[in-house]
């Protein structure tokens, strides 16, 4: 049995979504949070919703990244949001968009430009030039090298470009950069935003002759931006995929970090029966996490395999492999379609598909996957396409060639009113209302594997909520005490 911690209150539950595809702008995703959703979600990640938030990544790559386009509202509509939920938003720390205004004035003065100090060239980093050895070293998350030639005031120069040739790195090295970050976690504070995401932070140090991943430099970054947060009342998390015990030791350094090992475990688990590999990830996960099963991006492979020097994984290599095809097999070939060399943005480490087709599109399996993260400890978020437990959206994709797409789907009013009928989304709802509301989740969890049954109890005071998991059997239990200590017991088709 491990002992899991406490959790705060105002840590529930917390809704991922894009503004423009699952209500349409912020107000509308205020009013869904407010209406159909109402006590399901204490907080929610607004995916980038700056200037623009439709670019080459979805966001990922503003032009304008302190301010809120115009399509989707206005800094006063997300301030608004803020007033009764916590709301999320994304710092992009590695990279602006190659359109940004200061970019542009480096594409036209080159090094005359005062910004041309603010963004990274192959020359910042390897002044006397690279070597094979250097640049084979580098990693990324995709193939190739993370350069792109560009012609910067008339000249040749080699762009980092970790991502995209639209994503241009930040030299975090320059004044300008620190200014450029601050500016925005300062807007952003100023509106209510109580978490900042740190994405793609990882990348932001490089050094001649290392990964330039996750750099001691890296780390330092975090610590400002995270005191720089702090005193304006937010928290940071972390987005960083990779080896399980590197996750751990960053997660003693920061506030909070994801649990990207959750999801392939969890489909491990319950494609093969077997809760052996997160048993073993249970006993060692740190519990200042924010736990999910599906995000904008794929599904994360590399967080439960064998690390950089081949240290053993959760997961070994034939259980990674049989769980990449299992998810091919069960989403009917889809996924295949969208992952890896069958689409434009070539991730090596994640599987682009819909949790709930990678699952089969199996109610019971997808609910009793939802349960167990519901009642693990940490920050539940539930992407808006899991809650709606989506299928792929091929049509988006054969639109696009973006394999991510095929997990974006952009929701109409209509369907979000006739999705909200079905069992399965009204499960997900009841279990996330539980875990909102019910005061056992403001205590201590502790978890017990026996074969293929999970049980996770909260415990506080003379309030208790079980849930009794079993992964071979596909079933799962619900205990939970109500007024004067009374016991409900119900089974994953009697929530409500």
């Amino acid at each position: 049995m491990g002992d899991q911690g406490t959790t705060r209150r105002g840590d529930g539950p917390q809704l991922i979504a894009y503004a423009d595809r699952f209500g349409g702008s912020v107000a509308g995703l205020a009013e869904l949070l407010r209406g159909p959703l109402a006590g399901a979600f204490d907080g929610v990640h607004v995916l980038p919703f700056f200037t623009p938030f439709d670019g080459a990544d979805a966001g990922f790559d503003p032009v304008d990244h302190t301010q809120v386009d115009p399509r989707l509202g206005t800094w006063d509509d997300v301030a608004g949001l803020a007033r009764d939920h916590t709301v999320m938003a994304d710092l992009i720390v590695n990279h602006v968009s190659s359109s940004s205004e200061a970019f542009q004035d480096v594409v036209r003065r080159g090094r005359d430009s005062r910004w041309a100090p603010m963004f990274l060239t192959l020359e910042g980093v390897f002044p006397g030039g690279a070597t094979e050895a250097d640049l084979a070293a580098i990693y990324r998350p995709r193939p190739g090298l993370p350069f792109t030639a560009m012609t910067l005031g008339g000249e040749r120069r080699l762009v980092w470009t970790t991502f995209t040739a639209e994503q241009v790195d930040l030299d975090i090295r320059s004044p300008l950069a620190w200014e450029y970050l601050t500016e925005v976690v300062d807007r952003q504070t100023s509106a209510g935003v109580a978490m900042v995401r740190l994405d793609a932070v990882g990348y932001v140090a490089k050094a001649p002759g290392t990964s330039c991943f996750m750099l001691p430099e890296a780390t330092e970054v975090v610590a400002r931006i995270r005191e720089h947060a702090r005193v304006r009342g937010a928290r940071v998390l972390l987005e960083i995929h990779g080896y399980h015990r590197q996750q751990v030791e960053i997660a003693r350094t920061v506030d909070m970090v994801y649990d990207f090992a959750l999801p392939p475990l969890l489909l491990h688990a319950l494609s093969a029966g077997d809760l052996a590999p997160l048993a073993a990830w249970l006993d060692i996960r740190p519990t200042n996490t924010v736990t999910v099963l599906d995000t904008h991006d794929g599904i994360g492979i590399i967080d439960a395999g064998k690390g950089p020097a081949g240290e053993p994984g959760l997961l070994d290599e034939e259980q990674i492999d049989r769980l990449v095809e299992g998810i091919h097999e069960r989403s009917g070939g889809q996924s295949r379609r969208a992952t890896g060399g069958a689409a434009s943005n070539l991730d090596l480490y994640q599987v682009n598909c819909t949790y709930y087709d990678a699952l089969g599109a199996d109610d019971d399996r997808y609910l009793l996957a939802r349960l167990i993260q519901v009642f693990l400890p940490g920050v539940p978020q539930v992407y808006y396409v899991g809650l709606m437990a989506g299928s792929n959206d091929m049509e988006l994709l054969d639109r696009t060639g973006v394999g991510r797409d095929i997990n974006r789907h952009h929701y109409t009013r209509d369907e979000i009113a006739a999705d909200l009928q079905r069992p399965v989304v009204q499960r997900q709802l009841a279990a996330l209302r539980l875990r909102a509301r019910h005061p056992a989740f403001a205590g201590t969890a502790t978890h017990r594997v026996q074969g293929s049954t999970l049980t996770v109890t909260w415990t506080a005071g003379d309030h208790r909520a079980e849930l009794v998991a079993d992964v071979a059997a596909v079933t799962g239990v619900v205990r939970v005490t109500g007024e004067g200590g009374a016991v409900r017991e119900f089974a994953m088709a009697d929530l409500d």
